[in-house]
């Protein structure tokens, strides 16, 4: 036995790991599908900003904490935050 290896066990069942890993993946191509279909910009960034907490989510359920950390700052807060900041922007300038 390799006493270098660091071994983290799941605290759950391997197979309900994978179909909670297979869900979320299924739920973030959703919420891509969705980002991508919406028309309306301020409903469209706050869908994107529902798909950043996904996409944190997935990279927990995956592992990665630190992915996770990242993507909830930028994608699911700062991003959106950004965008409609630009928006109100852009909107005020039109009239």
């Amino acid at each position: 036995m390799n006493t270098l290896a660091v071994s983290t066990p799941y605290t759950v069942p391997v197979a309900m790991m994978d179909v909670l890993q297979v869900t979320l993946l299924v739920l973030v191509a959703a919420g891509a599908t969705a980002v991508v279909l919406i028309r309306d910009r301020v409903r469209q960034v706050l869908m994107l900003s529902i798909y950043g907490v996904l996409l944190a989510v997935l990279f927990l359920a995956f592992q990665a904490p630190d992915v996770t950390l990242s993507e909830l700052t930028i994608g699911a807060v700062l991003l959106p935050i950004v965008i409609l900041l630009t928006l109100a922007k852009v909107r005020k300038r039109e009239q």
